[in-house]
């Protein structure tokens, strides 16, 4: 089941992929509407069915009309791995560590699929981070690895563009990794029964107004999903509905000579195997009156 998260005339809905690109869908006045997509998850994998069936029996979404919006807009934790592949440690000064090194995202740097990526007015260091997202589907405390993708789900696509001069102007990264309307997110959510466990064997591409600038495949990951799950959860409660985002590969463009910084005009997409494109325009942040 694939579900996309819309808005049109400023009217919420949720759609679902019917086959041969076409979505079906209805919009939250509509009396069948089930609800959006975080509650869908929260109600269990039966829920989720029951909510697909009563979207697929909606009316047709044109998708090239509506806003598609973050498939989560507002999770309640965004959970981030840093540092996740071992090209990427290397390219980027780092030893590549034995835990994971986490850090959080915030909701209001999210942005969904074909909304602009904002470069801020303080920096040009505008960097794109292509990566995997988990979606938990059934929440706890203390997983097991050998359960952990039970609780997964389904899965989509981030781009983790990060302002690299604020990143690293103390050991904490928070700051350059949140700037408002730099988290893209989308452009669909994908059940985990569709895909790969934990997306091995399924490819990630980065590109650049066109050119690949980062490829990789997800079992390259130090720690996989599973890994991820049982060692956040050792500290954390997870819910469902809470991201996370799993980790970029090499190629950024922090590590290139000269960098390569995503500048007003450019295109950045990410695309995972299975899932979908995500595609963002780049544009300069609108300076206040």
């Amino acid at each position: 089941m694939r579900f996309a998260s819309i808005i049109w005339n400023g009217r919420r809905g949720l759609a679902v992929d019917a086959g041969g690109a076409k979505f079906v869908g209805r919009y939250s006045e509509d009396p069948r509407y089930p609800g959006d997509l975080h509650n869908l998850i929260r109600s269990g994998p039966a829920g989720l069915a029951a909510g697909y069936d009563q979207l697929l029996s909606g009316d047709a979404i044109d998708m090239s009309s509506v806003l598609r919006l973050p498939p989560i807009p507002n999770p309640e934790k965004i959970i981030c791995v840093g540092l996740n592949y071992l090209d990427h440690t290397s390219e980027s000064g780092f030893v590549q560590p034995d835990y994971p090194t986490l850090f959080t995202r915030l909701n209001s740097s999210l942005v969904g699929d074909g909304a602009p990526i904002v470069r801020p007015n303080v920096s040009d260091q505008l960097d794109y981070e292509g990566e995997l997202v988990a979606v938990i589907g059934r929440g706890g405390r203390h997983i097991k690895r050998a359960d952990a993708l039970d609780h997964v789900a389904g899965y989509s696509i981030f781009n983790d563009a990060s302002i690299r001069d604020y990143q690293f102007k103390t050991p904490q990264w928070t700051v350059g990794k949140n700037f408002d309307g730099t988290g893209a997110f989308g452009p669909v959510f994908v059940t985990a029964d569709e895909l790969p466990d934990g997306c091995k064997g399924l490819k990630l591409e980065t590109r650049l107004n066109g050119t690949i600038v980062q490829s990789a495949l997800i079992a390259s990951m130090v720690f996989d999903v599973a890994s991820q799950i049982e060692i956040i959860s050792e500290a954390i409660t997870l819910a469902p509905g809470d991201l996370l985002v799993t980790g970029t590969p090499s190629g950024v463009g922090l590590a290139r000579k000269p960098p390569l910084w995503m500048k007003p005009g450019d295109i950045c997409e990410v695309e995972i195997e299975g899932i979908g494109i995500l595609r963002n325009p780049i544009m300069d942040e609108v300076k206040p009156q």
